[in-house]
């Protein structure tokens, strides 16, 4: 097999890309209505991936980032956009980053929390998305707050303000429409929520899977597509990664 086959056929062994796109993270991927195609600048970066293999594209669409996950590690799909972890490592490989996200805590007007030493207190109920990378974060991160985990990121607030929790975790556009009577901070600046998103691959594919989506991300990012996906989906909270 000449190294032309070898990019076509390592990613794709189906002979067609199956991509995993996570709606869980409003900033990655979003459809309006509910059943609409779905959009964003992971399916804009998928497309235009298939464009380079010249293959077609099965779009594998998922409401949270544990299933997304759960779909690339199980074959179910060839590629994903997520967030690197060590356990989610364990079974798929990452490119480097495309993307840095910036994530918040949302609390109250009236709330003593002001930094992010004022999170992990016993006192605190922190909600944030089940399989999401600020669940695993929050797993290692917090050991006197508690946890609660909602199935998806887009009813943290819902629950936030329906049970009267201290915090709300998640990227800045999880947390909108914030409540009246709430603020956000970024605690992303001093490196506590700080997270990249990385393009995923299986890791029975061998490295020439991730090398040759590595390789096609980096000139994403140098080309200004990615940035100019960005601004077309007016995504706030998310900058484009450093060249690796």
């Amino acid at each position: 097999m000449d190294f032309g086959q070898l990019i076509v056929t390592a990613p794709t062994p189906a002979g067609k890309l199956r991509a995993s796109i996570n709606l869980g993270n409003m900033i990655l991927a979003s459809r309006v209505p509910p059943q609409g195609d779905p959009f964003g600048v992971s399916v804009h970066l998928t497309r235009a991936f298939t464009e380079h293999l010249a293959v077609e594209l099965e779009l594998a669409v998922f409401d949270a980032a544990g299933k997304s996950v759960e779909a690339i590690s199980n074959e179910r799909a060839d590629i994903g956009f997520l967030a690197v972890d060590v356990l989610r490592a364990q079974a798929i490989a990452f490119t480097a980053p495309y993307l840095l996200i910036e994530g918040f805590d949302l609390v109250r007007d009236s709330s003593s929390i002001t930094a992010k030493r004022d999170v992990d207190q016993p006192d605190n109920r922190v909600v944030e998305g089940k399989g999401s990378a600020y669940e695993l974060f929050l797993s290692w991160a917090l050991e006197a707050a508690q946890t609660v985990h909602e199935p998806t990121s887009p009813t943290v607030v819902q629950t936030f303000v329906g049970q009267e929790l201290e915090i709300a975790a998640g990227v800045n556009n999880d947390l909108r429409p914030m409540p009246a009577d709430c603020q956000a901070y970024g605690f992303a600046t001093s490196g506590s929520w700080s997270s990249s998103k990385r393009s995923a691959r299986q890791r029975t594919r061998g490295p020439a899977a991730p090398a040759v989506l590595h390789q096609f991300l980096e000139e994403m990012k140098e080309s200004g597509f990615v940035s100019t996906s960005l601004a077309r989906h007016e995504i706030a909270g998310a900058s484009v990664a450093p060249f690796a």
